[in-house]
């Protein structure tokens, strides 16, 4: 799957629910965690709803299958006068990794972000997510903060 000619970024429709549950389970499963079928449902109610609050998705298709998704939402900030975008959820199929999809999909956020009057896109991954991570450091600048979370 190395010819990206052929993929296109578009936001995410009620139709892909299969195939978009069948990736975020696996993204959860990769980073060793579950969420039960009634967060299912909401995220993927959220993110085809239309409150400005909300989540938004794009997926990534390629020869009418779904190979990658992301989720991402803009919010206010306390430091700045525009929004924030918070890309939360970056998914692609494991025989897609290295290929662009990745890659195509962050920039989509960043579009859609430019469009927004949001200049600033921020997102989390762990240490251990090193293919990811090559990517990450190419076009994003890492930052010295650490997270903390009530236990």
């Amino acid at each position: 799957m190395s010819d990206q000619s052929n993929l296109v970024i578009r936001p995410l429709r009620a139709e892909d629910r299969p195939q978009w549950s069948e990736m975020w389970t696996a993204y959860h499963d990769f980073y060793q965690t579950k969420v039960g079928p009634e967060v299912h449902d909401s995220t993927f109610a959220r993110l085809l709803g239309d409150d400005p609050q909300d989540f938004s998705a794009f997926v990534a298709e390629q020869d009418d299958r779904l190979v990658g998704l992301t989720h991402y939402l803009f919010h206010r900030h306390a430091w700045k006068i525009e929004d924030v975008c918070y890309l939360q959820d970056l998914y692609a199929r494991s025989e897609c990794r290295g290929t662009g999809v990745g890659r195509a999909l962050i920039e989509a956020v960043y579009d859609a972000a430019d469009q927004n009057g949001t200049p600033s896109v921020y997102w989390l991954t762990q240490d251990f997510n090193e293919t990811a991570r090559k990517l990450y450091d190419r076009i994003a600048n890492v930052t010295p903060f650490i997270r903390y979370q009530r236990p």
